[in-house]
């Protein structure tokens, strides 16, 4: 029989005789590739959710998108996150396993996570710029894409934006979007057992205008 030969392609044959070559180089996903999303992936494609550092005692103000680098989409007529800006990040902290001590108890547990005003006002302001937002900040909201109550990270960047109110929103009349009970259905759901947490959360960073309809929750 003769003897079986096997061709090494000219990308890696001449990675291998340079000095130093790591897999990495020879594509090789690293820990950070499979934990995050790839940047401009768009959320929801099937890449695992950014994890975030979880919940501190003192929340620091965080670096947050250049200025005019996001821009808002409309699914249904309602604002969209950009998926490149705010893709969306959970908390280590929550865990399918650990949903009755954490966002699934009674009272307290989103409370006690949430970043204080003086550190959200700071960042709202800075990432409405990221946005472009240019109306009233009484009637934005600085969201979580994943909210608290759906074990998303209490501050990290990825997870926040200035969502603006929806459309045909009376001007001055503060805060109110259709996003809100889209998240406390989810919750419900999840605490019920009717729907997987990471199920929950994929919906959501995929688009909060389909995420029960999606769940078949609507």
């Amino acid at each position: 029989m003769p003897p079986i030969r096997y061709a090494i392609p000219p990308v890696l044959l001449a990675c291998l005789l340079v000095t130093g070559c790591s897999s990495v180089q020879l594509g090789t996903p690293t820990p950070s590739d499979t934990q995050n999303p790839a940047p401009g992936a768009p959320a929801g494609s099937g890449r695992p959710i950014a994890v975030g550092e979880g919940p501190h005692k003192h929340y620091t103000v965080q670096q947050q998108p250049a200025a005019g680098s996001c821009h808002y989409r409309f699914e249904h007529g309602e604002p969209i996150e950009d998926p490149q800006c705010t893709p969306g990040a959970i908390s280590p902290a929550v865990t399918q396993a650990n949903l009755k001590s954490t966002i699934c108890r009674k009272g307290g547990y989103t409370s006690g996570v949430r970043p204080s005003a003086y550190v959200t006002g700071k960042e709202k302001r800075l990432n409405a710029a990221s946005y472009g937002y240019t109306g009233r900040m009484a009637d934005a909201e600085y969201d979580h894409l994943i909210s608290l109550q759906l074990g998303g990270d209490p501050n990290d960047p990825r997870n926040l934006w200035v969502e603006p109110a929806d459309p045909g929103h009376r001007k001055g009349a503060g805060v109110n979007n259709k996003k809100d009970p889209v998240e406390t259905k989810l919750h419900t759901a999840v605490c019920k057992g009717q729907v997987p947490l990471a199920a929950a959360q994929q919906a959501i960073v995929t688009d909060w205008t389909t995420a029960l309809t999606v769940l078949h929750l609507s």
